[in-house]
């Protein structure tokens, strides 16, 4: 996980992730604080309807990112705060 939050997400975003948290019982959550997708989009509540897209597209990336490195993975991801904050939930299940 500390590849996904240092390499991959400075390569995919051009920045680290801010915050990497676990239960130790493969349930991770990685917060962006300044999420790049979200920081175009004004705060106001008319776009709450379009950031799911943006959204599932980050998730779809990270689940096959990690899924190449052989993890079965669900990703899901939510506003955090108003953007640009964006906290994404990764629960690897083991075999």
């Amino acid at each position: 996980m500390k590849f996904i939050c240092k390499d991959f997400w400075s390569i995919v975003f051009k920045k680290q992730i801010d915050n990497l948290r676990t239960n130790h019982q493969g349930i991770y959550v990685l917060l962006d604080n300044r999420f790049q997708f979200l920081t175009r989009i004004s705060s106001s509540k008319q776009y709450i309807e379009v950031m799911p897209k943006y959204l599932a597209f980050s998730c779809g990336l990270l689940r096959g990112a990690l899924n190449n490195l052989g993890l079965n993975v669900i990703v899901t991801a939510e506003v955090a705060n108003l953007p640009p904050a964006c906290r994404f939930q990764v629960q690897i299940f083991r075999n």
